[in-house]
Parts: structure tokens; sequence; C-alpha cells
């Protein structure tokens, strides 16, 4: 007997496109209201059922650090930074700084779409 495999589900949260610019497509538990940056069908503090949500596009640098390494498709350098999205998760995501900034904790972001990969991409609001 062979078991079939599921095809894993996409790890990185969905950044979508709305009139406020882009935001995040998760979850808010019902019963709890904690914030999650993915879809999941419980939540994961409390067990309760969740309800779509949108979230961003601003947030609140929590942690960076710079790659000078390139990984996969991701040519170096690269800034990653915690993001704590108002009234919503923290995501991890890119922080699209340029050359001449250097991001620092604590500053303000916004949340400006997805790299060429899919991944969720900031920008300092300065």
């Amino acid at each position: 007997m062979t078991l079939g495999l599921m095809p894993a589900a996409e790890p990185r949260p969905v950044v979508e496109d709305a009139p406020e610019g882009p935001v995040l497509s998760g979850v808010r538990c019902r019963a709890c209201e904690h914030p999650v940056a993915v879809r999941v069908p419980r939540c994961p503090r409390c067990s309760g059922e969740t309800e779509s949500a949108s979230f961003g596009p601003d947030g609140v640098l929590w942690s960076t650090t710079t790659f000078y390494v390139s990984s996969g498709e991701r040519e170096a350098p690269y800034t990653l930074g915690y993001v704590d999205l108002d009234h919503g998760p923290r995501l991890l995501a890119h922080v699209d700084d340029g050359p001449e900034l250097e991001p620092a904790v604590a500053e303000r972001v916004r949340l400006t779409g997805r790299t060429p990969v899919g991944d969720p991409l900031v920008e300092l609001v300065r």
C-alpha cells in the first residue's frame, strides 16, 4: 500500500491589493480576537474558529537582519525584518531600505507588495 502525499500549503503570508494599498490577508479568532498572518481554520492560541481578516498596510519594525550571501532566488544583500502590523499579527518581510538607508527597530514601515518570489515587502516610512 502506498500513501499519497498531499501538496504542502503555501507557507508565506498572502499580500493582496486593496484600495488603501497592499494588505496582509490573514485571519482573526472569533473567540479571543488573536490575529494570525496565515489562513488557518483554528486559532493557535485558543483553538477557536477563525474568520478572514485584512491587516496593514502600516506597522512597526520589531527586528532586522541583513544577509550578505545569496540564498536561492534572493540576491545579496537583502534585509529581513519582523513587522508588527497595526492591529494585526507579526510577520517576517523583506525590508526595501535602499542602499543609503539603515533600518532601525521601532521605525514605521508600510507594506508595499511582494518580492518577485512572493515574499511580503515593506518600506520605511520617513
